[in-house]
């Protein structure tokens, strides 16, 4: 596993070990930082670091859905489980 360096939009590099190459419990654990990094960024990080942690957002968790396409749906996660609970 090595980190890599790949152009992401804008010119910007994208720093970390691709995605596909970690392993399902780093992969989670990467997912849980960056998830848990992500308001500062976003209040507090300059552009360039907001679409460098979008960039690297979008990759991990294209690769978790692409690792478990039929994971369980919670209910009150749909539109339909949201209006019902208006109603």
């Amino acid at each position: 596993m090595g980190e890599r360096r790949e152009p992401g939009g804008e010119g910007l590099e994208i720093m970390g070990i691709d995605p596909s190459e970690l392993t399902d419990a780093q992969l989670v654990k990467e997912l849980e930082t960056i998830h848990r990094t992500r308001h500062d960024t976003l209040l507090h990080g300059s552009a360039d670091a907001l679409n460098a942690h979008t960039e690297r957002l979008r990759q991990l968790e294209q690769e978790y859905l692409r690792r478990h396409p039929d994971r369980p749906v919670s209910s009150g996660r749909t539109r339909e489980g949201a209006r019902s609970r208006t109603e």
